[in-house]
């Protein structure tokens, strides 16, 4: 059974859903902690081009305006943040390998082995690594944690122009 907290994370997700769906966005993460006597709702979003400062702009909107026509947040005042996922949230869906193609990841499989390579081809049950030239292919069952390593001056692999070191062109 989820605690309270927990339900209203998972009722505020729910809602939340669908507007930032016809945005082109997707809900990462429901954060909601105290902070004296208000609460920090924290909504991180991604889509399939990256986040904007626009696109936070507009999707902070939106939440706003969905939190304001809904109960899910009661009466007690709270301070509403809206953000991108950031590189330092772990891939756990397969939209997050796909949104991250040809970036270099860390994964620690199930069985305690780490694998650092580069993000190649990805379903919605695997992904192909290239590790040190040799493709490797890791169901995401076997993945225990995974997250994408930054990389400072990396040559684009592609021909396009090349990375910051927040990874975003």
């Amino acid at each position: 059974m989820a605690s309270q907290p927990d339900a209203v994370k998972e009722q505020i997700e729910r809602e939340l859903t669908d507007p930032l769906r016809a945005l082109d966005l997707d809900v990462e993460a429901v954060e909601l902690t105290p902070a004296g006597k208000r609460r920090v709702l924290r909504i991180a979003v991604d889509g399939d081009d990256g986040v904007t400062l626009d696109d936070v702009a507009v999707a902070t909107k939106r939440v706003s305006e969905v939190l304001d026509a809904s109960d899910v947040m009661g009466e007690m005042p709270y301070t509403l943040e809206v953000t991108s996922r950031g590189v330092d949230r772990p891939l756990t869906l397969p939209r997050h390998w796909r949104r991250n193609a040809d970036r270099l990841v860390k994964v620690t499989l199930a069985d305690g082995e780490d694998v650092t390579g580069r993000i190649g081809a990805s379903t919605d049950a695997a992904v192909t690594l290239d590790v040190d030239g040799t493709t490797r292919e890791i169901g995401y069952d076997q993945v225990a944690k995974a997250m994408v390593q930054v990389e400072f001056n990396r040559k684009p692999a592609r021909g396009g122009p090349a990375e910051d070191e927040d990874g975003e062109d």
